[in-house]
């Protein structure tokens, strides 16, 4: 099956029960990525069996695993708070969070003829943008502002926050994340005249490491006619951003 937006690697090969664990000697790799933030690929890294398991059997195997994770970190399972922990999480993993894995979640998108003849860009901004850090797994909670000039075709309104919502529901990297949202509505709309930015906190630096809580990260991604300068600047002045 080949599936815009995600990139097929080989089958992972996972130890049983833990045994036999061998020496990472590529952990200081693991950590620079990580630390920095760095994408490795356009596309969502994905294995080419990633689809054959129906949602609930992934639940049911990952309930098992992240139980098993709870009573490494010592936590009594047998607490009435606690005990249905793992399922809770597992379902909030396959149905929620990282729903925007399965293509068949993909929002379906119609479109229209642009029949009022409107010719400026329309920009649709404070877009609730919820994502997931694929280095730490910890959230990633912004804004995105998209904007777009039809060539002769449009979309609802609220289909544009669909896009966003199904492209932020997996691990992600802010940078990746911005241009497959606005890949996605290049090809819907037909259209290089796209424009994304995405301001967004990440909470793998505001809760661990160097723990600041201040600090936002902003990306963007212009296309067509929105690397004009003016354009641009025209795009950003309604979005009230001095970037």
């Amino acid at each position: 099956m080949k599936v815009n937006g995600f990139l097929k690697t080989e089958t992972a090969k996972p130890k049983y029960n833990g045994k036999h664990l061998p020496l990472n000697n590529n952990q200081n790799g693991h950590d620079l990525i990580g630390d920095n933030h760095v994408a490795t690929s356009l596309e969502t890294p994905m294995r080419e069996d990633a689809f054959l398991l129906s949602d609930e059997q992934k639940i049911l195997l990952i309930e098992d695993k992240f139980r098993e994770i709870m009573n490494v970190l010592g936590l009594d399972l047998r607490d009435d708070s606690l005990n249905g922990t793992p399922h809770r999480v597992a379902k909030m993993f396959v149905k929620e969070i990282f729903s925007g894995l399965n293509p068949q979640n993909m929002p379906k998108i119609s479109v229209f003829d642009n029949k009022f003849k409107y010719g400026e860009m329309l920009v649709e901004k404070n877009i609730n943008m919820n994502s997931t850090c694929e280095h730490h797994f910890l959230p990633i909670v912004g804004k995105a502002h998209v904007a777009y000039v039809s060539s002769g075709q449009v979309v609802g309104l609220s289909k544009i926050n669909r896009v966003v919502d199904y492209f932020a529901r997996r691990p992600q990297v802010q940078e990746r994340l911005t241009v497959q949202i606005a890949n996605e509505l290049k090809r819907i709309l037909k259209t290089e005249d796209v424009a994304v930015i995405i301001d967004a906190k990440h909470l793998c630096v505001s809760s661990r490491g160097i723990q600041d809580e201040s600090s936002s990260t902003i990306t963007a991604e212009y296309g067509g006619v929105f690397k004009n300068p003016h354009r641009k600047d025209e795009f950003l002045k309604y979005l009230s951003l001095d970037i």
